[in-house]
């Protein structure tokens, strides 16, 4: 099986995966109904990942890259490199981008406790990253990915049109929303989805069930965690 990001998208239930990037919390912020202090939460919770569980994860993959492989092999191993080294280089801006965001929209993300979600979230990439095969590592990033920017664009197809009155809450997720469904975005997406898939089939050549039943065991982790990190209405006056 050649395309198995494509396999573990269209697996069957569907309710799992719209849980996750249809999750009330983006429902909110499409409509413009999330409350400041949700969003600060949300926003210093994906601060811990950006800046410390993503470069680690990164980190690790990259060293799991082959050196001494075929030299037929050596032209995919650079692709991997160059953009897992990518990948890298965006989460630098993007924790700059959550920090700018934060400050020029008033958005209080310091001094927030660490979420369960958060926890579980950080430590199955740290487990995957350690444990796992390169596969399976890029498999589980293409995972987080396509579902982030699958949520992201479903709050944008909520968005309404924009009025001068909104407050600072409402600017704030009309920039967030903007910079997680772009064209660049979308193309960084398939980017790793087609290398997850170039390495899954030099890695398992014919139909391999165990592999398979690995590959949507980490999709359907990576879905659960997504959405558990979207935080619940209310959760922000118990953290």
């Amino acid at each position: 099986m050649d395309h198995i990001t494509q396999h573990l998208y269209n697996l069957k239930p569907q309710l799992s995966k719209l849980a996750a990037t249809q999750h009330e919390f983006l429902t909110a912020a499409g409509t413009l109904s999330l409350s400041p202090a949700r969003l600060a939460l949300w926003l210093s919770q994906d601060r811990i990942y950006a800046a410390h569980a993503y470069p680690r994860f990164i980190g690790l993959l990259i060293s799991k890259i082959p050196f001494d492989g075929p030299a037929v092999e050596e032209e995919l191993n650079r692709e991997t490199l160059v953009l897992l080294t990518t990948c890298l280089e965006g989460i630098i801006r993007e924790v700059a981008f959550f920090e700018g965001v934060a400050k020029e929209w008033n958005l209080g993300i310091n001094g927030w406790k660490e979420r369960k979600a958060t926890r579980d979230y950080t430590a199955e990439m740290a487990r995957v990253a350690s444990v796992g095969s390169l596969e399976e590592g890029l498999v589980f990033l293409w995972a987080m990915e396509q579902i982030y920017l699958d949520a992201w664009k479903y709050a944008k197809s909520l968005l309404p049109p924009q009025s001068d009155s909104e407050d600072d809450t409402a600017n704030a997720i009309r920039q967030l929303t903007n910079n997680w469904t772009t064209p660049e975005f979308e193309v960084f997406v398939k980017k790793v989805e087609v290398l997850a898939n170039r390495h899954f089939a030099r890695r398992h050549h014919g139909h391999s069930h165990s592999a398979i039943r690995a590959m949507e065991s980490i999709w359907a982790r990576v879905v659960e965690l997504e959405e558990m990190f979207w935080p619940e209405d209310g959760e922000d006056t118990r953290v």
